[in-house]
């Protein structure tokens, strides 16, 4: 813990709201004094948060959630605005300067505007800027959005090769069972392999809330894929994350990072990038990828579905369509058609002038297939 020092920090919807409804100041001074306190010790803090689409509502005098993604959106474009003001004048009180950074999945998905986010991120950390970042929600549309901020804060934490990520909700951590409905349910204070805990979670959270305990499993298994240690606690004790760099953990669940950590690139690939196209490939080549660590060969593939150009991310399937790998191909979708099943001498026979025959290089492809600890 001594060398902690960079924090991810994800608040959602429910910790952040106040009983009559609309953002808590209670609340909001609390995170943003524990934050300060955090910088105080040498730590850089980059916060995740949720509340857009509550602070709308509030404004709004709307009781329930609007259930259509356009209501959705109207309610988190009058409350962003209304949030960030919020945070702005309580990290003042601390002498601290925020910066808003709204991201959408097309801005992670692309590299070059990984790239940018990654970059500004970086620079706002060097200037001693608090980012808040919070998913676009006035712009996306239902299949190009995260959905939640939990995994959004794992790719975040990813993205700036965080130390650790806290996950703050409305309770003490994950349970052997439902604890609201089940008294014999028991906190689980560690976790060395996530496998063994995801048949855990539960649904969706609360009614201001898109997460639940599910969403919360998934993106602590990306960040400690990541080789990111992950903290799950109760909102409510939020200041005695305080503690956390001396080792001293206060109630929740820790789930510690994997030991065979995920490189930029392949983190970038694995879970941000957005796929163009997909590539079939036969029994041979799932073998040669998967145990032998090869590069895939136009030999193995028997299909593609979908439109690329040279150098898009692309799925690897095989003939069941299970996912086996993603990776950046060196052809078109229209050249792979023509060199499927070829060997590498016809190939360049078919294709003149290609510097490689190797469809996807090693190098640029990460191993999706569960079962292999890749």
């Amino acid at each position: 813990m001594a060398m902690l020092k960079r924090v991810v920090i994800k608040i959602g919807s429910h910790s952040l709201t106040s009983a009559y409804g609309g953002i808590s100041g209670v609340m909001m001074d609390k995170l943003t004094g524990t934050i300060a306190a955090l910088r105080e010790l040498g730590i850089e803090c980059i916060l995740v948060t949720s509340g857009a689409v509550a602070a709308g509502m509030a404004k709004m005098n709307l009781k329930q959630k609007p259930k259509d993604i356009i209501g959705k959106q109207a309610a988190a474009a009058i409350g962003q605005g209304i949030l960030i003001e919020k945070y702005s004048y309580f990290f003042e009180k601390y002498n601290l300067t925020c910066a808003q950074i709204l991201l959408s999945r097309i801005d992670l998905g692309e590299s070059g505007h990984y790239r940018n986010a990654q970059n500004t991120l970086e620079r706002l950390l060097k200037y001693g800027v608090i980012p808040i970042i919070n998913e676009n929600d006035t712009v996306v549309f239902e299949e190009l959005c995260f959905g939640d901020n939990d995994r959004l804060s794992a790719l975040v934490a990813g993205m700036i090769n965080a130390d650790m990520l806290i996950l703050l909700t409305d309770v003490d951590g994950l349970f052997t069972a439902n604890p609201l409905k089940n008294a014999e349910a028991k906190l689980i204070p560690l976790v060395d392999d996530i496998s063994k805990v995801e048949g855990l979670a539960g649904g969706a959270g609360s009614a201001l809330g898109t997460g639940g305990m599910y969403t919360k499993i998934k993106a602590a298994e990306m960040a400690t894929k990541f080789g990111i240690t992950t903290f799950l606690m109760n909102a409510s004790r939020l200041e005695e994350m305080i503690r956390i760099p001396t080792g001293n953990y206060p109630l929740g669940t820790l789930f510690l990072a994997s030991e065979h950590k995920m490189t930029g690139k392949k983190r970038w690939m694995a879970y941000a990038a957005l796929s163009t196209g997909t590539v079939i490939i036969d029994k041979g080549a799932q073998i040669a990828l998967v145990d032998n660590r090869k590069s895939l060969l136009a030999s193995g593939v028997v299909g593609t579905d979908g439109y690329w150009d040279r150098k898009d991310l692309v799925k690897i399937v095989n003939e069941q369509k299970e996912e086996i790998a993603r990776g950046i191909i060196e052809l078109s979708s229209e050249e792979t058609n023509m060199a499927k099943g070829l060997h590498s001498e016809q190939i360049l026979k078919t294709i003149p002038g290609l510097k490689s025959t190797e469809l996807v290089h090693r190098d640029n492809m990460i191993i999706i297939y569960e079962g292999n600890d890749s």
